[in-house]
């Protein structure tokens, strides 16, 4: 049997439910559409059969492996698993021998490194003249930036491909189907709380699966009890578009805009815990940056941007830290929501007089004609003025000496709005004759 064929064979009946689930096709394998999708890059390569040597990045449980063995199969390579955990040079050294035999017979190799990342530097340095010489289409699995865990030569030899972690709609199809595999019944809710338990790792949902089958002792149908007690702790079933969704969010909301971080808190890990979409909680988060704090502290955004990010890079759980941190620093800012307020004075304005035309001044004159239509004519460049503060009216006719930001005397926004009173001032010393003083 080559090892092509041995990589080809099916799973055990006693192995590992995760083992036995991996996909044999590329239109059965989940998620990773940005490089895999119709015209993405490895897609291309795999259909066109050009493949090169390649690192697979991403978070456990996202499918690298078991992408590796099917580009093989598609591909007809030999495919040689390998473990940098278990193996050292001179094994490196015996499966490139075996890969070099194979070329001069027309068979080209895969050798799929799991956890490429754990090799030294002289074990990576051991690949480079076999890649070179393409003896081997290497294909590096690892959970670690490339960047600082492979040494640049072979990182300058091989494509990286970013894998993500799957998203919660593909672990459910993914347990929907193992459910019908073994044969078990299981509501969508149970099989909403594993994919969320899961955190984008289809491994570990296959594992709380096959555990939660384990404590059904045989029964067809898998109980909110199995999966509790295959989980470890105590299944929330939430309906994320009902109403508990929107009182908890209300509930989460009004605590930050009332200053109670505890209460924050509280409410944001209800949410958690009965797994809402953190990318869901840091947007209405980042919305209550900017409605309820506002200018009063102009951080605020800043720290619930970074909080999108950190949830985005950290994944579940560490990232619902970055969430929690965020409440509370939101709930003990400085209230504002002066800009909320003028933002809808100004949409009212807007909508009521939406024909006013641009005043001249305030237009770019491009040409000879727009000039002679007084196209910029009066315009005051701030920057060529004391203080960069002029007297030209920017609003339109109907408008002039409209007002629609209010700041507060609250935090940074009280600085603000004494800033504002002196601008105003000065403007109006302009405006009543005493000029502009250029600088």
């Amino acid at each position: 049997m080559s090892l092509f064929e041995a990589a080809s064979s099916p799973a055990p009946s006693d192995s590992p439910l995760a083992e036995r689930m991996r996909p044999e096709r590329l239109e059965d394998f989940l998620g990773q559409e940005h490089i895999l999708g119709p015209g993405k890059p490895l897609r291309a390569q795999i259909e066109r059969d050009q493949l090169s040597s390649m690192i697979l990045w991403g978070p456990p449980g996202v499918g690298k492996t078991s992408l590796a063995r099917i580009i093989a199969r598609l591909t007809r390579c030999e495919f040689v698993p390998f473990s940098a955990v278990l193996s050292g040079i001179k094994e490196i050294k015996a499966v490139m021998a075996d890969a070099e035999k194979f070329r001069h017979y027309g068979r080209r190799t895969i050798l799929f490194v799991d956890e490429i990342h754990r090799f030294n530097k002289a074990q990576q340095d051991a690949f480079l003249p076999y890649v070179e010489r393409g003896d081997i289409i290497l294909i590096g699995a690892t959970t670690e930036n490339p960047s600082f865990e492979i040494i640049s030569a072979l990182l300058s030899r091989t494509k990286v491909y970013v894998l993500r972690a799957l998203t919660i709609g593909e672990i459910q199809l993914l347990l929907h189907r193992a459910a019908g595999k073994l044969g078990l019944r299981i509501s969508d809710d149970l099989v909403q709380q594993i994919a969320l338990y899961s955190g984008g790792d289809a491994r570990s949902a296959y594992n709380t699966l096959e555990a939660a089958r384990s404590a059904s002792q045989g029964a067809p149908e898998i109980t909110t009890q199995a999966v509790e007690d295959a989980i470890q702790r105590k299944v929330a079933l939430y309906d994320k578009a009902g109403e508990q969704h929107f009182n908890l969010i209300s509930a989460l909301h009004k605590s930050v805009r009332a200053s109670d971080p505890d209460a924050a808190l509280y409410w944001l890990s209800r949410m958690l815990e009965a797994g809402e979409d953190r990318l869901y909680l840091a947007r209405r988060l980042m919305r209550m940056a900017v409605e309820d704090i506002g200018l009063a502290d102009p951080r605020a955004l800043e720290q619930a941007a970074a909080a999108v990010q950190a949830v985005h890079f950290l994944g579940q759980p560490e990232g619902d830290l970055a969430l929690s941190q965020l409440a509370v620093y939101l709930a003990a800012s400085p209230k504002s929501d002066a800009v909320y307020e003028a933002s809808n004075r100004v949409r009212d304005d807007a909508q009521a007089t939406a024909a006013e035309p641009v005043p001249l001044h305030l237009r770019n004159a491009p040409t000879p004609l727009m000039s002679s239509l007084g196209y910029a004519k009066n315009y005051e460049h701030a920057h060529h003025y004391e203080d960069a503060v002029v007297g030209m009216e920017c609003l339109p006719e109907s408008l002039r000496g409209r007002r629609y930001y209010f700041p507060t005397d609250r935090g940074a926004e009280k600085r603000l709005a004494e800033r504002l009173q002196e601008l105003e001032e000065k403007k109006r010393k302009l405006r009543e004759g005493g000029g502009t003083i250029e600088s």
